[in-house]
């Protein structure tokens, strides 16, 4: 096989790559410029959107705005981030420009201008390109010289064949942007459902009467995470909820788990179903407290004890599928970060979330809402694996045209 490769292939700086493709360093095939500081200009009010690192990063998510354009750019210019953090995930990320006088350059990224090749081509080249990502070094900020972007050999298969390249690349990345519109559409439709059924402004059909009000501390008991460990104990034995599991969750994932070495005679608590559980601080207000619910059946499993736990005295008053919504709901949110005190790190107390006041539907209407807004959520989570599943083959079909392990048809491009 490797003589096979050999006859049809050929060994270069980027690797093996098809005979018949040329290879040059992005000085022969492109033009480079910096961008300038933006930082003394920036104004919520600006027609211009400045491209910096965050801006990138986050694909055009986060953006910021300067009245003034200092540094344009042109349709069909590639920019690069030419700084990020060690081990970062910007360094070398690239956004393409498709409008013109839109965008200023900001600095420590780089415009870089394809000549002789195609564009959009160059741009799927350069984007997180090995080449770049070798300067980091874990340790230090990473920085790209001028010297180290110009000098990143490309691989280049006749202009025909960037082009059709491109186009499939292209094709996958509107896929993806298709699917990542149609999640935030759900997102912001299970938003609205929420603010609708979990206050009571809108009821679904069949359901009328007054709601209750009751305290959390009305309806169950706390109990605490594991105590007395230290951190030879942990590593192996028995799963226990992590944190991150409890403040990312709003139901609890028991495929996130830890382990901890657990005797037979020690006095911890375990969790099962239809538990609640709390972090107890966090570095800001706005994130103590988040709430997650467990609604699997288990046995043997623990709670970290960095977090609490709240067990129901029964399931007549308050679903446990129903909290799972209500205890991220604003309203919710609000109570518990009112209940927030200190100063670099914020706490709260069993006390203080026992006290929260809820304004509860009955029991039936309960469970139909969180019907409801558990079918929003598995629309969510099915178009999210679906962008995930359309990235991995984008990533694929990255990893063999780029490189001409796989050739397109161009007959059939045509």
């Amino acid at each position: 096989m490797e003589d096979l490769k050999e006859i049809t292939h050929k060994h270069t700086a980027a690797g093996f790559i098809p005979k018949e493709w040329g290879i040059n360093n992005l000085e022969k095939i492109a033009e480079f410029r910096n961008g300038k500081a933006h930082e003394n200009i920036v104004d919520s009010e600006g027609k211009y959107i400045i491209i910096n690192s965050k801006f990138i990063s986050t694909e055009g998510e986060v953006a910021k705005y300067s009245k003034e354009i200092l540094c344009p750019l042109s349709k069909g210019e590639i920019v690069m981030v030419m700084s990020d953090v060690p081990n970062g995930k910007a360094i070398a990320k690239c956004f393409y420009v498709k409008e013109d006088n839109l965008y200023t350059l900001n600095q420590r990224i780089c415009a870089i201008t394809a000549s002789k090749v195609d564009s959009i081509f160059l741009y799927y080249a350069l984007n997180r390109n090995k080449y770049y990502l070798t300067f980091d070094d874990g340790v230090n900020q990473t920085n790209l010289r001028k010297e180290e972007v110009l000098e990143c050999p490309i691989p280049l298969p006749p202009l025909p064949e960037q082009k059709a390249i491109a186009q499939v690349l292209s094709t996958a990345d509107a896929a993806i942007h298709t699917t990542e519109r149609l999640i935030a559409q759900k997102e912001l439709r299970k938003k609205w459902l929420m603010q609708q059924l979990l206050t009571g402004k809108k009821r679904l059909m069949g359901f009328s009467g007054e709601w209750k009000e009751m305290h959390l501390g009305d309806l169950g008991v706390s109990f605490n995470g594991l105590t007395g460990k230290t951190k030879e104990n942990f590593g192996s034995g028995f799963p226990f909820i992590t944190y991150m599991n409890v403040f990312s969750n709003s139901r609890t994932d028991i495929s996130q788990v830890d382990h901890v070495n657990i005797e037979e005679n020690e006095n911890q608590n375990s969790v099962k179903y239809g538990d609640f559980f709390f972090t107890v601080s966090s570095e800001t207000p706005n994130e103590v407290g988040m709430a997650s619910v467990l609604l699997d059946e288990v046995e043997n499993l623990y709670l970290n004890s960095f977090c609490f736990g709240f067990r129901l005295f029964d399931f007549e008053t308050l679903s446990p599928i129903y909290a799972q919504f209500l205890f991220r709901f604003q309203s919710f949110r609000e109570a518990m970060c009112l209940l927030a005190q200190g100063s670099t790190r914020f706490n709260i107390s069993k006390t203080g979330v026992k006290q929260i006041l809820l304004t509860l539907p009955h029991i039936e209407e309960q469970t139909a809402i969180a019907q409801v807004l558990q079918a929003a959520d598995k629309e969510i989570s099915l178009l999210k694996a679906k962008a995930e599943k359309l990235r991995e083959q984008k990533k694929g079909l990255m990893q063999v045209l780029l490189t001409g392990k796989i050739r397109l048809n161009l007959n059939l491009q045509n």
